[in-house]
């Protein structure tokens, strides 16, 4: 049995819906851990914009944003325009005030669930980060073909998550989530028809949290799945 089917999306939604909505409270008390985060990632973003082909800047998506903390420090100083998804009503409306001084660049706010969103646009970037482990494994590949088939011409899928080493699936019953081990989250690509361009790990995190992986990902049109390490 599957165990990132036992995943209750009620219990998930009534877990964040006691969360403060600060840095602390989104980050589960690691927001000491930003910067290091927001580094990491922005490397990242620009090794993907330094490629051939690379995705233009005109506008991207913010999937499971919280706050807007990966919009604030993240996107916003890079693309045009940021869009966000977020289920919770009160990181929806902290959104705005907490990104502040690019609270300009903040296109249209989608509360919603990743489960049931449909994009009606596309876009150059999709950046999911620390939320796909709140959907089920037929759930998680059906939303990743969604980001496939929303991403413009040359668009990039990014995520980046928590990783087990144990290689197994590893359940959170408090927030009714899981962390998958690498292996499984290359098979769910490959089911996602989505083929790796990139990956990393991230570096300079604290000892005894779970290791964390950034992928870029591009529509695959075979079986194949060619990736280059950064």
């Amino acid at each position: 049995m599957n165990e990132s089917n036992n995943i209750n999306y009620k219990k998930a939604s009534e877990y964040w819906a006691e969360i403060p909505a600060t840095l602390d409270g989104v980050l589960g008390g690691f927001g000491f851990i930003s910067d290091v985060d927001i580094e990491g990632s922005s490397l990242f973003l620009k090794s993907i914009l330094s490629i051939d082909k690379a995705p233009e800047t005109k506008i991207a998506l913010d999937c499971g944003a919280g706050i807007g903390r990966i919009t604030k420090y993240l996107l916003a100083p890079v693309f045009d325009t940021v869009d966000i998804i977020e289920p919770d009503k009160k990181f929806i409306d902290s959104i705005q005030e907490f990104v502040g001084d690019n609270r300009n660049k903040i296109g249209k706010l989608y509360q919603s669930s990743l489960q049931s969103f449909q994009p009606d646009k596309t876009y150059d970037v999709i950046w999911n980060q620390w939320v796909l482990g709140y959907l089920t494994e037929c759930d998680l590949i059906s939303y990743l073909e969604c980001c496939r088939n929303a991403l413009s011409r040359n668009g990039v899928l990014i995520v980046k998550e928590n990783v087990t080493s144990s290689g197994k699936i590893e359940m959170d019953e408090t927030d009714s989530s899981v962390t998958r081990p690498l292996k499984q989250y290359l098979k769910i690509f490959k089911l996602a028809k989505l083929k790796r361009i990139k990956q990393c790990k991230q570096t300079n995190f604290p000892s005894g949290i779970y290791p964390v992986y950034m992928f870029a990902l591009v529509p695959n049109e075979s079986d194949n799945d060619t990736q280059e390490d950064v």
